[in-house]
């Protein structure tokens, strides 16, 4: 891997990592574009260069973090069901479901939802004031729906927004729990495949990875300030077609074996 590349592909990352597009599936796609070997060092660092993009949401909202404790047993509560399925399908999952063609198919199905999904609560009203009163149960059921999203392509971001908008938020609240439980759940996936990886990292990997969780942070920062300000005003449809695009286009390209 060059550095270029590490370059493109850590971009990808935090522009799409708070989308409801995947993040995953990008640099799965985009690696495969740039013809990159699907090496363990590759599929270690599309997963640890998240890192960058978690700490720029910790950056944006520390005070909510520091403040408002109630906050962390609700994350808490929905972080258990992902992060249980995670460990449970983890070998599975990168053994057998990091390929474009199962990315280019869950694009395809997540934005179906999405476009239906943005419809339905267009002009549904909040349940809850605040984040941190909605309930446990209602926290845990949108934790279980983030589960899904350990197949690449499906989007943690997009499964965390639907679950979200099927228990009572709005679409901004949908988006913002969406970026909170972001910050236990990659942590712990990054940190668990650090753990579980063979890899001895030389210093060069080193310096890729250091490059790439830099450029994650940046891009991830513009892209969440940018990204409230477009769903309050466009909602989530704009994103649903453009998976279904995207999955269709490369599913075409695989298919004619223009991407191996």
């Amino acid at each position: 891997m060059s550095i270029i590349e590490a370059l493109i592909i850590a971009m990808v990352e935090g522009i799409t990592e708070f989308l409801p597009i995947s993040s995953t599936g990008h640099m799965i796609l985009v690696s495969a574009t740039l013809g990159m070997e699907n090496s363990e060092f590759l599929k270690t660092f599309e997963i640890s260069i998240q890192l960058g993009a978690i700490l720029a949401i910790a950056w944006i909202y520390a005070k909510r973090f520091l403040i408002n404790f109630t906050m962390y047993a609700k994350l808490f509560v929905a972080f258990l069901p992902t992060a249980c399925i995670g460990f449970l399908a983890y070998g599975t999952i990168k053994k057998y479901l990091f390929d474009p063609m199962v990315v280019s198919i869950t694009l395809i199905l997540g934005g179906i939802l999405l476009i239906w999904l943005d419809d339905f609560v267009e002009k549904k009203q909040s349940q809850h004031q605040q984040l941190d009163q909605i309930p446990f149960r209602n926290a845990f059921w949108i934790g279980l729906i983030q589960g899904i999203s350990v197949i690449p392509g499906v989007s943690r971001a997009g499964a965390t927004i639907v679950g979200g908008l099927m228990n009572g938020f709005n679409k901004r609240q949908a988006t913002e729990f969406s970026f909170l439980l972001a910050v236990p759940t990659m942590m712990a996936a990054t940190g668990y495949d650090l753990l579980k990886s063979p890899l001895q990292f030389t210093s060069q990997q080193i310096q890729l990875l250091s490059i790439g969780m830099i450029a994650s942070f940046i891009f991830a920062w513009i892209t969440v300030k940018l990204f409230l300000i477009f769903v309050e005003k466009y909602g989530f449809a704009f994103f649903g077609w453009y998976r279904i695009v995207l999955g269709a286009l490369f599913a075409a390209l695989i298919y004619f074996e223009v991407i191996p």
